[in-house]
């Protein structure tokens, strides 16, 4: 079953005038784009700064509106121009983890405050302490640590209660935006491992945007490359990675080491 779609997506941006008359100038950030993902697919977009990667993933949530094409969630149409509140059922859907574990949490709040959060502003019914509490159990964390904040986590943990904030109001579909770029190599192998078990274990639809490619052969089983605001290839991961058609993909995989992660059994 598709679950999420986009049709011929673009984005573009208008840019600052230099002079008082000068024609208004415009910024292609992504071109016409088409895009599915099947419900319990794990799917890596891969490609330099700037190729337009989390560009795509702001629009398949959401959290931007496309200049021109459309996204379909579970059959319904996406119009990120509408109320808020008229998106809640594309938010009780989605779960989604940033880069900086810091910056995307609330320095005054506490940590079970912040992984409530989704439950809250989404009117989900229920005890939220205890799906709190269930949550943090199951990202490797001690009940207790609801009541701290968040400067009192290392860097690792502080992912972690992103991640369960993430998925406190049962997503079906989790993203990551180079969730891992910010830790250091221990703890984003521990991060790795938690994600490859938190979507097993929950049924997740994966999308993963990284420039780390040991980090999506570990967790995708397809992989889009983007480049310049399109994707120029995609594939298995196995096959895009092991034998890519495209000379950029080459390029990028001369670039980056790639981590041999075995058998792609666990995607």
């Amino acid at each position: 079953m598709t679950l999420i779609e986009a049709h011929g997506v673009s984005r573009t941006f208008a840019l600052p005038r230099r002079t008082l008359f000068e024609r208004q100038r415009h910024t292609v950030a992504l071109h016409p784009t088409d895009l599915s993902v099947a419900e319990g697919d794990s799917l890596g977009i891969i490609g330099e700064s700037g190729s337009g990667k989390s560009t795509l993933v702001r629009l398949l949530l959401g959290l931007d509106r496309p200049t021109a094409g459309r996204v379909v969630v579970d059959d319904h149409l996406v119009d990120a121009a509408a109320p808020a509140r008229s998106l809640h059922w594309l938010r009780r859907q989605t779960g989604l983890v940033f880069q900086d574990p810091y910056a995307s949490l609330d320095p005054r709040m506490s940590a079970g405050r912040i992984i409530a959060e989704p439950l809250r502003a989404l009117d989900i019914a229920g005890d939220h302490r205890a799906r709190v509490h269930e949550v943090l159990a199951q990202v490797g964390l001690e009940p207790e640590m609801a009541e701290r904040h968040p400067h009192e986590f290392s860097g690792g943990q502080r992912q972690r209660i992103a991640l369960a904030r993430a998925i406190v109001h049962r997503p079906r579909v989790l993203v990551g935006d180079e969730p891992l770029s910010a830790l250091d190599v221990t703890v984003r192998a521990q991060i790795l491992d938690l994600l490859g078990r938190l979507r097993r274990e929950e049924g997740l639809t994966l999308i993963l945007v990284s420039h780390d490619i040991g980090v999506v052969q570990h967790l995708a089983g397809a992989v889009a490359v983007m480049k310049e605001g399109r994707v120029v290839e995609r594939g298995t991961t196995d096959a895009v990675l092991r034998h890519p058609s495209e000379q950029y993909t080459k390029e990028l995989l001369a670039a980056i080491p790639v981590i041999d992660t075995g058998s792609a059994g666990d995607r």
